[in-house]
């Protein structure tokens, strides 16, 4: 099997002369420098108006090429930007890139969401719904089964005592989150989405004013648990936002809590894997996750939610 090649700031400035206008002619193209967040795709800045994604293997280039058409496919339902391609093909042999109009803003990370934010948000969340899930397929869009939240928390609360060791996280917080609770916030039949399924803050643009401007890096886009986009949210902005826009998007109760409880134990179980040697995320980051996950919202009374909640039973 061949490896395939490491991109480096030669193969991009190549690549960029041969499809910028601006770089004919042997003037001086526009400075290439790598984006700081990482993914799975090599990305870099191209000047100030353009983002270059190179698809490193064969499975990344199966997605990126299915991301084109399906960008196509969310945006006319989705009221935030989404990348526009005025270049894409192959950088090596069966490896793709795309060459992009960046969209003007900051990331979540760099902003906070503020309030007309968070409606931008909910129009995000309402638009994916909206979205025709048999046309998604049609694309090679597959389809994600829902994630065990019993499971998921049986895994957060034995990482929680490994975390309470190292002085990191308090292991009570999570016994709110009942093996009871946990069974009444199983994913309810019939309640796929089309979901972008990578909801972080990097991949929120975000202006200075906290608006929401645009989503970015669609490759992993499944049909499946709204609440894992919800989750993407907590862990983005905040459990308290990200439940008030889903909240606005119409969701109710339960898949709001169930994605909030998805987003806990992730954090608890990412941090732990951190400091264990077995995830080389930026501490910092998880840290900051832990904390917008935990924070502390009015609809966490899970036992108390109603069996018969008519807009639970919609979701």
């Amino acid at each position: 099997m061949t490896q395939a090649p490491t991109p480096t700031a030669d193969t991009v400035r190549r690549l960029v002369r041969s499809l910028l206008k601006e770089s004919a002619n042997g003037t001086p193209g526009p400075d290439v420098r790598p984006v700081a967040e990482g993914g799975e795709h090599s990305t870099w800045w191209v000047g100030t108006r353009h983002v270059l994604r190179l698809a490193p293997d064969r499975e990344a280039a199966l997605r990126q090429r299915r991301e084109l058409r399906l960008r196509d496919l969310v945006r006319p339902h989705l009221p935030v930007a989404v990348p526009t391609s005025v270049a894409h093909g192959e950088w090596a042999p069966g490896l793709t890139y795309t060459l992009d109009i960046a969209i003007p803003g900051g990331t979540a990370e760099e902003h906070d969401v503020s309030a007309v934010g968070e409606a931008d948000l909910a129009g995000l969340l309402t638009g994916l719904r909206e979205v025709p899930v048999r046309q998604a397929e049609t694309l090679g869009v597959p389809r994600t089964p829902p994630r065990s939240l019993e499971a998921l928390r049986r895994m957060a609360v034995a990482a929680a005592e490994r975390l309470a060791a190292a002085d990191e996280f308090d292991p009570a917080r999570l016994h709110q989150l009942t093996p009871p609770g946990a069974a009444q916030l199983a994913a309810q039949p019939g309640a796929a989405v089309l979901a972008h399924h990578d909801l972080r803050g990097e991949h929120l643009v975000v202006s200075a004013d906290g608006r929401v401007r645009g989503v970015l890096d669609w490759t992993g886009t499944a049909v499946g648990d709204p609440a894992e986009d919800i989750a993407g949210l907590a862990l983005a902005v905040g459990s308290g936002a990200a439940v008030r826009a889903a909240t606005l998007a119409g969701y109710g109760a339960r898949p709001c809590l169930r994605g909030l409880w998805l987003a806990r134990c992730d954090t608890v179980i990412r941090l732990t894997d951190r400091l264990e040697g077995r995830d080389d995320s930026p501490l910092q980051l998880l840290r900051t996750r832990l904390g917008r996950a935990w924070e502390t919202i009015l609809l966490e009374r899970v036992t108390e939610l109603r069996e018969d909640t008519e807009d639970d039973e919609e979701v």
